[in-house]
């Protein structure tokens, strides 16, 4: 009996393609989405006026497991350089600075949005259209790489289905 389940499990191996070994590795469903760790969801952005060349992501991150994880990267075929970024307090002026990570604690949700931790995207080589949308792969300390869709809602949108957010302009975002 071991003999026929070692050929058996040898013949699915061989069957099996590389893309979904590494996936099946890193305990990834068939849609990139981690199955047990981190969690990715609600992936969204919101739409950029024709010459912004900066733009901002939204995700949703929640670790389901036992011990900490960390977003320690991303990138997107929209955008030239993407950078972690938080909102900081400088005296009355609210200001964007880069992070280096972003911590998931166990059994912990992180959301990333509007005003608070985000992802950046500089120099954005397409105007991000509401409607449309564009992969973003997330890189975790952990969990590895995550690949996931975002949805371009609104210009104002807060991730809520195109809610607007009321007295701050649809432009460009500002360093």
């Amino acid at each position: 009996m071991k003999i026929l389940t070692i050929v058996f499990a040898a013949t699915l191996l061989a069957q099996t393609s590389p893309a979904a070994l590494a996936q099946m590795s890193h305990g990834m469903s068939d849609d990139g989405h981690k199955m047990a760790g981190v969690k990715v969801s609600h992936a969204w952005a919101r739409a950029s006026a024709k010459m912004a060349r900066t733009g901002a992501a939204y995700v949703t991150l929640e670790n389901a497991g036992a011990m900490p994880d960390k977003l320690v990267s991303a990138s997107a075929p929209v955008a030239d350089k993407v950078e972690l970024h938080t909102h900081i307090k400088d005296g009355a002026v609210m200001k964007m600075r880069e992070v280096e990570s972003i911590e998931v604690g166990p059994h912990a949700k992180v959301m990333l949005k509007p005003g608070g931790l985000h992802i950046m995207m500089i120099g954005l080589k397409e105007q991000l259209k509401k409607g449309s949308h564009f992969p973003l792969t997330l890189d975790f300390e952990k969990a590895g790489k995550v690949t996931v869709d975002v949805a371009i809602e609104g210009p104002g949108a807060m991730g809520m289905g195109g809610m607007k957010m009321e007295g701050h302009s649809a432009g460009e975002m500002k360093h």
